[in-house]
């Protein structure tokens, strides 16, 4: 079984440790695109364009599924990649998980991009799955990059700004952004100080993607098999090693003790 996952830097680290934990046994290809990143503050088109030459990269190594492990390149890009892969590839896409989260009928706060929030894309995901239900939209400028660069400080400052603009009564958090998903625990700890404690269930994507890549490919979670799978980087088309940033993450350290390179 061989997976594949794209997107411009390491927010994909979240769904591929998620895939490794479900099924030890996948070999994963992680695409990226250093050349090209950040993929942001692209037009639609220039970022689609990168977004096919990252997957048709990790086409080459011939995945039964390709996982778009980013928010942004999956709202611009998803039509055109499915295009070109599908039906031989299936493509699997990341989305904010706000369905899940208005579900409770609670106070939802969705963390993204400053691009993503407020967006026709998002607004849309808020109108089909929780309408009549209280939802902040919280912009995160920098908690991206913040994140890419493994720079802690910089994160600190940024998870402090975007929960100074959390509503205190808050119920659910959604990240709406796969790098979010590698600093949660600082996320978690800068809202509990803000709602005093207070219950929060969190919604990210990792685990759901990695599920439905496994559906589609018509396998199921096997989490206790032998860890044999293997790992391929790939950077802007390029046999590469994961960046050394990788390593400041729990998911970036779980992939490297499976023999991932590090570079």
């Amino acid at each position: 079984m061989k997976i594949a996952l794209m997107d411009s830097g390491i927010g994909l680290l979240a769904a591929a440790a998620a895939v490794r934990r479900l099924r030890p046994d996948a070999d994963l290809v992680l695409s990226n695109d250093p050349d090209g990143m950040p993929w942001g503050p692209r037009t639609p088109a220039d970022l689609t364009g990168r977004a096919l030459d990252v997957a048709r990269a990790a086409a080459t190594h011939r995945p039964e599924a390709l996982i778009v492990a980013c928010n942004t390149a999956s709202v611009h890009s998803l039509p055109t990649l499915r295009a070109e892969l599908e039906p031989g590839i299936p493509v699997i896409g990341t989305v904010p998980a706000i369905k899940p989260a208005a579900a409770a009928g609670g106070r939802v706060a969705i963390w993204a991009t400053p691009a993503t929030t407020g967006s026709p894309y998002q607004r849309g995901l808020i109108r089909e799955f929780a309408s009549g239900v209280h939802v902040t939209e919280v912009p995160c400028p920098g908690l991206a990059d913040a994140v890419e660069a493994a720079d802690d400080d910089a994160v600190t400052a940024a998870v402090a700004a975007a929960a100074a603009l959390t509503p205190a009564d808050v119920t659910d958090v959604v990240l709406g952004c796969t790098h979010y998903e590698l600093v949660e625990s600082a996320i978690r700890a800068a809202l509990a100080a803000r709602t005093q404690g207070a219950e929060l269930v969190f919604h990210g994507s990792a685990e759901p993607v990695a599920v439905q890549a496994l559906r589609r490919i018509g396998a199921r979670p096997e989490p206790t098999l032998p860890v044999t799978g293997g790992l391929t980087v790939l950077r802007s088309g390029r046999v590469g090693t994961l960046p050394a940033a990788a390593l400041g993450y729990a998911e970036g350290r779980l992939l490297v003790g499976h023999g991932a390179p590090v570079g």
